[in-house]
């Protein structure tokens, strides 16, 4: 009985390596299988991507900063300049020959 267990084990191993080659094998395999490595390299990208972002989202932000406190140190002069306003002219003597 216990050779019986065996043969028919060894059976079913031998069935279920079959499939699995045939599985390797087969075209729909290979498709997935790039599909999923394709996949995982445009996940690799947009990791490097989003990396980038939080730099750039630090040094935006330290930007604001440094304005907003330019901002706050600026006082707002305006100074009004009038274009209809003549010129000065000088009022020195000439001199007497």
């Amino acid at each position: 009985m216990a050779k019986e267990k065996q043969d028919i084990l060894s059976k079913r191993a031998d069935k279920g390596e079959g499939a699995l080659s045939r599985v390797a094998s087969s075209q729909t395999t290979a498709l997935v299988v790039g599909s999923v490595t394709g996949l995982r390299e445009r996940m690799d990208d947009v990791q490097k991507k989003v990396r980038g972002l939080d730099e750039l989202e630090k040094r935006v932000a330290k930007l604001e900063k440094q304005l907003a406190e330019l901002q706050k140190a600026k006082p707002k002069t305006t100074r009004t300049h009038s274009a209809s306003s003549p010129a000065r002219k000088s009022t020195a003597k000439k001199p007497s020959s």
